[in-house]
Order: C-alpha cells, then sequence, then structure tokens
C-alpha cells in the first residue's frame, strides 16, 4: 500500500513543476517576481483569452482572403474566356483581311 504523506509530496512536486512550466509560457509582464498560484493561473487563463481572440480574427482574415480569392479566380476565368472569344473573332478578321488582301473576294461576299 502506498504511503499517502509521499503521494502528496509527490502531486505537490508535480504541481510545483507544472507551475514553473507554465511560467516559461505565459507573459508575466513588468512584475515577473513572484506570483502566487491564482495570480499566475489567472493571467494565464486571460494569455488563453488573447490567443483564442488572435486565432479567431485570423480565421476571419483567411475566409475573407479565400472569398476574396475565389472571387479573382472567377474574374480571371471570365478575362481568360472572354480574351478566347475576342482572340477567335480577332483571327477570323485577320484571314478574312488576308483573303481580300490576296486579291480574293471572300465567298459570302460574291454576288
Amino acid at each position: 500500500e502506498a504511503d499517502p504523506a509521499v503521494f502528496s509530496r509527490s502531486r505537490r512536486a508535480q504541481l510545483r513543476l507544472c507551475l514553473e512550466r507554465l511560467k516559461g509560457l505565459v507573459p508575466l509582464g513588468a512584475a515577473a517576481g513572484r506570483h502566487t498560484t491564482l495570480s499566475l493561473l489567472t493571467r494565464a487563463r486571460l494569455h488563453i483569452q488573447k490567443l483564442e481572440d488572435v486565432e479567431r480574427r485570423a480565421l476571419h482574415q483567411i475566409e475573407q482572403l479565400q472569398r476574396e480569392q475565389r472571387h479573382l479566380q472567377r474574374q480571371l476565368e471570365k478575362l481568360g474566356m472572354e480574351r478566347v472569344r475576342i482572340d477567335s473573332i480577332g483571327s477570323s478578321l485577320s484571314s478574312e483581311r488576308s483573303d481580300s488582301d490576296r486579291g480574293e473576294t471572300p465567298l459570302w461576299g460574291a454576288a
């Protein structure tokens, strides 16, 4: 059977170790001297809330940028289709010109 006093000392030692690790993760500000467990946990909670807020804003910005990217992609595709249409009109016009440049009459103009 385990001795309750040893178990209790072990738990306290583990708690101290965890609190020391937490001190390394949480910005303690100007009063970085000795903190009570309560003040350290309070600062940790506030820090976590701040990080969650930053994450929320970052996710919102990512969503906005993704929407903008989709919009710009659609515009680019539209412009690409427009360019193909203009290129095909331009190539048919230039082939008509080349017929007339050679002195040939296009079929639709022969009467």
